[in-house]
């Protein structure tokens, strides 16, 4: 919604209609005489030779599969293999023009990818830097296998690297790539440009696009290639990918020399299989994977279909499309003709297509094509083939050995180290820039209005009469998180901060007012409503390097970007080995009077995934600290708001909110008041409720609460809590989360163990009702009130005299509803 941009109805209404420009099908058609001229004969052997590994390589993994032996050496390997046989000239010739600083992602079909990109790495740089790479990847870990017993060039060392990297990874030896934590479907490298790799189909769709926004905002080097099979145009990930990436904004909006298009490219492997699935005819309607590009913005992506049988058209391609990449005109969209000879993994029978249908394709071998126009062309003799293909055999067999050695490539030692992967979920570590720059910005923090409007606000809500300031004078929640989020900006040049409604509104509710005025566009910007690509496209820029904000407008919409948050945020770090970091925070409200979709507390979902940190603040004090914390980290952090309380002021603080920075550690809960009878343990706006109760207990039953606010789910200190219950026996723990599943009951049980022999009563969870979300008019029967906290204490552990309850918390009723599924 940027308000320099006049939609006019004399324009938008005027009759007329949508022309498309034809977009090439396989429209190279140059021989290997004809490229004499462009290419060396050490440049085509180059080609054939990753060719040929690539080959080999899936090959062996293809034996060992399905024989349970490659060249007489049996191995059982019980991990995936999903192979790319057939598919290698696609591969290497996508690779070939690609230099280190250009990243490529891939999907789980990723073998042939990985080492085409790492062979053209290895090609271009030199000894010195191949050196470096290799002796400093977990301090030569890896390289040291390859390296004892070998004899020849650099070069020719940092071959062997790659693949028993590459190999040792597979087979989840610590010696890999990725400490064998990622295996077969998320093996990558970084130094030599290869980003991860992905399980997920289609997952790398929105990751990359992340990827090339970090080059665009932060002026690096190269592009970005996505490699994404043809059935995973069907997922959400990779259409919410492309709306992103295509967003007109990049070229009307953006500033300067941030104007112009991502540097991007989506190349579809197309295979023309989804698993068993018939993409062209059966499961897609596209025909042509190519026509896609039309759909998304004028320049229709510059789409074309490219033979991928042919090495020598997809390095044409891909040497006219950097082109249009360098002079800012991106994305681009390739559909890379291709075929898999292999079914979907080994243990596919490929009943779903003819052996007639294989054997063609088989008859069109690009391997075998392409050494035979070689030796056509006079360039090479069949003697130079036969030798490379066993110089290649013994390549891979002397990597296999060494690969499946024990002694040498030994697997993590859960034994000794029974917490070690537990160790790599998170980095823990403290930054204040992701880069030493100066960050972009337009006008000193000072100058800025919101910040002078803050300077004149009451930081405490009472003043010395106990009576409350103004609303309009309170410092308040919102103005917590946005001093946090400002003062990063003017600190880290890399932050970023996107989501629906981010500039110029300020944010769906007003968090964000002021940063319009204090930030150019490429640092703060709407997005698509893609929710998906929201996320994915943060965790693609934060894996390169910087430091993001994407907002979540409503927790509901956490299903949006279900896999984004669930399956991808939480795991890069681990999976990597530590390679990579994840400064990520989420910013989610949590919201009411919206009923039923708009109005969710999802805290369980997020805090149930290994590997976010997920906090949830109720005061201003408390949310300043908290999101520095979390913007001084470099783990995912989900961070949950209620905009209940968006607008209250600071009770608990003394002094009021500082105006400097702090940090809260993430993962201690803090006791808002202290009591003697019974500790209630809140997550998120319920605390105001519990204080409430506390107030009601105390005039009319005479009986003293602890309230505590656990301000963080992951991680958690019990121990604060568990002081708590030493003293007073007793424990509520509340939240609006609904009661079944929550994050409360996980709580409840934990304390129940580690607190047993303190409690007098079990503890009590009070949740929300299991319903759906009711209308604002009828919430108070629906998210816990202060009567709930007073009627539970009477019923389930000890009588209030006088007290008659008017909400069942009796056993009888619990198990009713349970019974009935509410």
């Amino acid at each position: 919604m940027p308000k320099n941009q006049f939609i006019n109805p004399e324009e938008v209404r005027k009759p007329g209609q949508i022309d498309f420009n034809p977009i090439p099908v396989n429209q190279y058609n140059k021989t290997v005489e004809e490229e004499k001229e462009n290419f060396t004969k050490e440049d085509f052997l180059r080609i054939y030779n990753d060719m040929v590994v690539i080959r080999e390589f899936e090959t062996m993994l293809n034996l060992i599969k399905t024989r349970g032996e490659y060249n007489g050496i049996p191995y059982n390997h019980p991990g995936p293999a999903h192979l790319s046989i057939g598919q290698e000239a696609a591969a290497v010739g996508m690779a070939y023009n690609l230099d280190v600083e250009d990243f490529i992602f891939g999907s789980h079909r990723s073998h042939g990818e990985i080492l085409a990109k790492g062979l053209s790495a290895i090609s271009k740089l030199d000894d010195k830097t191949l050196e470096k790479i290799m002796e400093t990847h977990f301090d030569g870990k890896t390289l040291a296998p390859v390296k004892e017993s070998h004899k020849g060039s650099t070069k020719e060392l940092a071959v062997k690297f790659l693949l028993y990297g590459t190999l040792a990874e597979i087979f989840a030896r610590e010696t890999g790539f990725n400490r064998g934590v990622g295996g077969s479907m998320h093996a990558f490298f970084t130094p030599f440009g290869v980003y991860p790799n992905n399980a997920i189909v289609g997952g790398s769709g929105d990751i990359s696009v992340g990827a090339a926004l970090f080059k665009k905002v932060n002026r690096k080097k190269g592009i970005v290639v996505a490699n994404i099979g043809d059935a995973s145009m069907a997922c959400g990930p990779v259409w919410e990918g492309l709306t992103f990436a295509t967003m007109d904004q990049f070229r009307t909006l953006w500033d300067d020399d941030m104007k112009g298009g991502l540097p991007l490219i989506i190349n579809i492997v197309n295979n023309q299989y989804g698993m068993g699935g018939q993409t062209c005819g059966e499961t897609m309607g596209y025909d042509i994977a190519a026509r896609v590009g039309a759909g998304l913005n004028t320049d229709q992506m510059h789409a074309e279909r490219v033979d991928g049988y042919n090495p020598l058209a997809v390095i044409d391609a891909y040497r006219r499309k950097k082109k249009v990449l360098e002079e800012k005109r991106g994305p681009v969209l390739l559909d890379v003709l291709t075929y898999r000879f292999s079914g979907h993994s080994p243990s596919d029978a490929s009943s779903y297509r003819t052996k007639e249908e294989i054997e063609a394709w088989e008859k069109q071998d690009s391997i075998v094509w392409f050494g035979n126009e070689l030796e056509k062309a006079g360039i090479v003799t069949k003697e130079e083939l036969e030798k490379i293909k066993a110089e290649t055999t013994e390549l891979v067999t002397n990597t296999m050995k060494l690969a499946i050695d024990d002694e040498v490539s030994p697997r993590m030692d859960m034994k000794k180290y029974p917490n070690r992967i537990g160790e790599m979920m998170f980095s823990n570590s403290s930054v204040d820039k992701m880069e030493d720059r100066e960050p972009e910005v337009n006008h000193p923090i000072e100058e800025n209005p919101r910040v002078k409007q803050i300077a004149k606000k009451e930081r405490f809500m009472f003043d010395e009469n106990g009576k409350p300031h103004s609303k309009i004078k309170t410092y308040a929640l919102r103005d917590g998180i946005f001093e946090a989020i400002i003062d990063r900006f003017y600190k880290d040049p890399t932050l970023i901060a996107y989501g629906e409604e981010n500039r110029d509104w300020g944010g769906a509710f007003a968090v964000y007012r002021g940063l319009t005025e204090a930030l150019p566009y490429h640092r703060l910007f709407n997005s698509p409503i893609s929710e998906g690509a929201i996320v994915g496209t943060a965790i693609g820029y934060a894996m390169c390097g910087g430091r993001v904000i994407p907002e979540i407008m409503y927790c509901d919409f956490l299903g949006r970007a279900g896999d984004e948050v669930f399956n991808q945020l939480p795991k890069w770090q681990a999976m990597s080995g530590n390679v990579l970091k994840m400064p990520v925070t989420i910013r989610v409200s949590v919201g009411s009077k919206y009923g039923a979709q708009h109005s969710q507390d999802w805290t369980a979902l997020a805090a149930h995934i290994p590997g976010l940190k997920v906090v949830f603040p109720a005061t201003p004090y408390d949310a300043k600290g908290l999101m520095n914390s979390a913007l001084q980290g470099t783990d995912p952090v989900v961070f949950f708001e209620s905009q209940r309380v968006y607008d209250i002021g600071e009770q608990f603080h003394e002094g009021g909110v500082p105006e400097g920075y702090y940090e809260i550690p993430l993962g201690e809960p803090d006791v808002k008041r202290e009591g003697s009878d019974v500790t209630i343990l809140t997550i998120g706006a319920t605390l105001y409720r519990a204080l409430e109760a506390a107030k009601i207990l105390e005039e009319k039953y005479d009986f003293s609460a602890e309230v505590i606010d656990a301000r963080s789910l992951v991680p958690f200190n019990y121990e604060t809590v568990i002081e708590s219950v030493k003293k007073t026996g007793r424990i509520i723990i509340s939240g609006d989360a609904n009661g079944r599943g929550s994050f409360l009951r996980d709580m409840a049980s934990n304390i129940t163990e580690l607190a047993f022999d303190y409690l007098d009563a079990p503890p009590v969870v009070v949740g929300s009702r299991n319903w759906i979300t009711p209308a604002h008019e009828l919430e108070d029967y629906f998210f816990p009130q202060p009567e709930w906290f007073v009627d539970a204490i009477h019923e389930k552990i000890v009588p209030l005299k006088g007290h008659s309850a008017e909400n069942d918390f009796s056993d009888g009723e619990q198990l009713e509803r349970n019974a009935i599924g509410i």
